[in-house]
Order: structure tokens, then sequence, then C-alpha cells
């Protein structure tokens, strides 16, 4: 799409919603809203709340800008009524939104085109509860959890993003708890073999390679507070990998992308361990876009303004 033919048209961010990471996406918003207004594009703010639909509609948007995360907003549930409501939108489509959203999905694809990332098994609620009851002290539960991998364990929820729910657990001792905690948002929860290594994120910007970043938090690791709580966390941009680790991360990094079937700006999620092998966490098909954010680091490192990383992300869309 020509830039000439995005100044005609009325784009509409979308905005809040009601994850877990409404804050987030209220912050990611307003970045992407106050740049294209100040770029002079004809652009409106819109709160994904309530009657989505019947406000698009009022609002006569012509293009949608998803800067929403989690929830309804990343797993192809809002993308699906933009198409059928016939408006364009930024970002992967309805399915790769689902699959990148909903872990196990995205690591039964990975499995299938062989992309490395840490052992893994999946736990349902209803799988813990039957344990509990039949166990004969009436208390077991994750404590007997059997992975086939030993500790430490990072246990989250299947579809949340922003590292929402995730703990590190060194010990059985912490296993209920930390389940008890990612089962609250929702019915199915990941459990991986914790990889100790440099965090690294790589961005991706319509098919083609940005750049990467790596991330060393003050925290144990990158947390959602981490992620969100300027100070935090120190990027480091190129990451501090041999050039050759460094390619092989970015090489990954698109197979991931490519595999899912995304399109856009996506950011993919790394762990580099001590012998320089990468390990794909997760595909986030709708990067933040906040003061501390990634993907718009990774952009200006390679060049690419705040603004210009948004037209490009607009004219990717047709």
């Amino acid at each position: 799409m020509r830039e000439q033919d995005l100044r005609k048209m009325k784009i509409g961010v979308l905005l809040g919603g009601r994850s877990a990471e409404r804050e987030v996406s209220l912050k990611s918003g307003a970045a992407v809203y106050n740049s294209l207004r100040s770029l002079k594009y004809n652009v409106v703010a819109i709160d994904a709340g309530e009657d989505l639909c019947g406000i698009l509609k009022k609002q006569k948007i012509d293009i949608a800008f998803i800067a929403l995360h989690g929830g309804h907003g990343e797993n192809g549930a809002v993308q699906g009524m933009l198409e059928i409501m016939g408006i364009p939108y930024t970002g992967s489509g309805i399915l790769s939104s689902a699959l990148a959203m909903d872990k196990e999905a995205t690591k039964k694809v990975f499995l299938y085109h062989k992309i490395p990332m840490p052992a893994f098994k999946i736990v349902h609620a209803s799988e813990i509860m039957t344990r509990r009851k039949t166990a004969k002290t009436g208390t077991a539960g994750g404590e007997e959890l059997k992975t086939g991998f030993p500790l430490p364990w990072v246990i989250k929820p299947a579809t949340e993003g922003s590292s929402v729910g995730v703990e590190i657990v060194k010990d059985r001792s912490g296993v209920n708890g930390a389940l008890k905690r990612a089962f609250s948002y929702g019915e199915k929860v990941i459990v991986e073999k914790y990889i100790r290594g440099k965090e690294v994120q790589i961005g991706i910007l319509n098919d083609n390679v940005l750049g990467g970043v790596e991330v060393k938090p003050s925290l144990e690791f990158y947390s959602y507070e981490a992620k969100y709580t300027a100070g935090m966390t120190e990027y480091i941009l190129p990451p501090r990998l041999r050039e050759k680790t460094y390619d092989g991360a970015k090489q990954t990094a698109l197979a991931a992308h490519q595999a899912l079937g995304c399109s856009g700006a996506t950011r993919v999620d790394l762990i580099i361990d001590v012998k320089e092998n990468p390990f794909v966490l997760e595909v986030n098909t709708i990067p933040g876009m906040t003061e501390t954010s990634l993907l718009p680091k990774i952009a200006e490192s390679a060049g690419i303004g705040f603004g210009e990383l948004l037209t490009k992300i607009l004219r990717g869309v047709c």
C-alpha cells in the first residue's frame, strides 16, 4: 500500500481491550496513536471493549492498526471480526494469530518444522484435579508431576503473553503454587525445561529480519515487571553473540515466524544457551510499542525511527 493511499484512509488504533495485558495495550496504543497523529495521518484511538463492531462502523474505519495484547485482540478473534467487516488490519491473520497465542499449538507446529525449543509438557487443570482425587492422601497434585526432564522448570499459562503468570520453579515444593497461579489464567499450562543462557529477542518486519537485542533483567528473568518497569532491564544492541551465533539466532527466529505463517511485525523470543544453541520461546504477533518495548529499539538500531516503523507496518497490510 502506498503512503499517499494511507493518507486518504481513516486509521483506527485498537487498544486496551479486556485481557490481562490491558494496561500495556493502552500504553502501546497511545504511543502508536500519538506518533501517527504527529505524522498527520487521519487516526482515531478506539478502546476495544464492548460493541467494538458498532464503534468501528460508527467511526467508519478504513484500516485497523491493532495494538491489543493478549486475549481476543491477539488470538485471532478480533482479526476474524475485522475480516468479516472487510476492514484491513495490521499484523498476522486469524490462524497464525491463534497458533502463536496458544503455546501448545505453537510448540506442535515447531515440532513439525524441527524448530529448536525447550523440552515441555502440557498440563491440564482436570489432570491435576484427577490426580488429587485418586491420591491416598487426597493432596497429591503438581508435586508428583512427571515431565521427563529435570528441574528447574518454567511454568506459565498456555494462552497469555507479556510473561503474565510465568514462574521459575527450582524444587518440588514450589510446583503446586506455581501451577495454581498459572491455572488462574486458563485451563491449560505449559511446563518447560529451564535453559540458562542469554535472552535474545529478534525483530521481524514483513518477512525481513531487522536485528536483535539482548535483554539483561535485574530480576531472575525477563518477567512482566522487568518488561514494563523503566530501569529494571539492560538492553544490549546488538546482542553479545559471536557473528555465527547471531546469524543462527536470526535464521531460527525467521523460521519460527514463517512456520506459524505470521505477517507484518513480530518479535521472536529466544534463549541462547551456554553452548550457543538457540531455543525459541515464543513468537509475539503484536509486539509492544511502549517506551520500554523491544521492537522499536531493534528497529531504531537498524536505522528505522518509530514513525517510519509504523508507516512500514501499515504499508505492509495490502
